[in-house]
């Protein structure tokens, strides 16, 4: 059945849950959404890329707005096609694989693109494919790539799910692995062998007193993180093992560069007993992203949101556009934390909120 973009974000919302979009298998939405802003909309040029639909107007603004949002969902869990129902505490919701992340963002964006008469700025909408999964796979990357002037604009938006509230940019990743080495023994003449497992001790402490630094971007306040998420070693019940090591995640404030989060978990490391010993790897890494709120375009967001904004916790594709120098928000319906689950919803009283701070904002 064909989408509607007239119809009420909600109901647009419900219907392209229905439409089942597991990472790799968007072909069937993408069909569905080119088709609807092909024959319901007016003053868009739209292409088509892959299972990447995108389409933009030209008429001369001073300013672009950039409303990007992924199609894909994570493999579904008997919660397609969507279901409706009214609750005490949140009102009418909308569960389904997809309402939260994101396609109650992405229907605020198509109804947007065909309602709008005569927006203030000039807009491009960005649906993508490949989000949940590898960033090798990464529909906007391959925009990056292939089409790099449809990345172009004063700011971006990117409707990952928020709670209704802006979230200014993103902390930036990185995951080292550091590794001690030994010398094997028999458990019973312990004396004899160096336990890679106890090289580890000093750092794993010095990691647990570790204090995150706070810092302000834009009256956005950010919190580190420097977190042991893994650890490996061990040979047999009766050996003393001669290799271990930890995996370290880092989330930055996105006023640090990669090169300069590496650098901070090196010297943390050095400054742990034993840690002059030890090898650091790195086996990730991704930039934040700064809020960039001082943006004009950006501060005419925050003041249609009527000031309500925080920073963003966690990575998300608005750091693309930071590295091109564009100012990008995170702004959707939907709690972030019922993403992914079996139970994901949306109140509609949420998207309903995006719907008209977007339309005055664009309008």
């Amino acid at each position: 059945m064909p989408l509607d973009l007239s119809a009420d974000p909600a109901q647009l919302t419900a219907a392209l849950i229905d439409i089942e979009s597991e990472s790799h298998e968007e072909a069937a939405i993408a069909d569905a959404v080119e088709e609807a802003l092909r024959t319901q909309t007016t003053g868009f040029e739209i292409i088509r890329n892959g299972n990447r639909v995108l389409a933009r107007t030209s008429f001369g603004r001073v300013s672009r707005v950039i409303l990007a949002g992924h199609l894909d969902t994570v493999p579904i869990a008997g919660n397609v096609p969507h279901r409706r129902e009214t609750t005490a505490d949140e009102g009418d919701v909308i569960h389904g694989c997809g309402s939260v992340d994101m396609k109650s963002g992405d229907a605020v964006f198509l109804h947007l693109a065909a309602t709008l008469d005569n927006p203030r700025h000039d807009l491009t909408l960005i649906f993508y494919d490949c989000e949940e999964i590898a960033a090798e796979f990464n529909g906007l990357g391959v925009i990056e790539r292939e089409l790099p002037d449809w990345l172009l604009g004063d700011v971006a938006i990117l409707g990952e799910p928020t709670g209704g509230l802006i979230e200014a940019g993103c902390q930036g990743t990185l995951r080292v692995v550091v590794s001690a080495s030994g010398q094997r023994s028999h458990s019973a003449r312990a004396w004899m062998g160096d336990n890679a497992i106890h090289k580890l001790g000093g750092l794993l402490t010095t990691l647990s007193e570790y204090q995150p630094r706070r810092v302000d971007i834009d009256g956005c306040e950010y919190r580190e993180g420097l977190s042991a998420v893994g650890i490996t070693g061990g040979v047999a019940g009766n050996v003393i093992p001669d290799e271990a090591s930890v995996t370290i995640n880092f989330r930055f404030a996105p006023d640090r560069s990669v090169e300069q989060a590496t650098q901070h978990v090196r010297d943390v490391v050095a400054s742990a007993p034993g840690g002059q010993q030890l090898t650091v790897t790195v086996t990730d890494s991704a930039p934040g992203a700064l809020p960039g709120l001082a943006n004009p375009a950006a501060a005419e967001l925050v003041a249609a949101a009527d000031g309500n904004f925080r920073a963003k916790y966690g990575w998300t594709d608005v750091s693309r556009f930071s590295a091109l120098g564009i100012p990008a928000v995170n702004y959707g319906p939907g709690d972030p934390n019922l993403a992914h689950r079996v139970d994901e919803r949306v109140p509609v009283a949420q998207i309903d909120t995006v719907h008209q701070v977007l339309r005055d904002y664009l309008g």
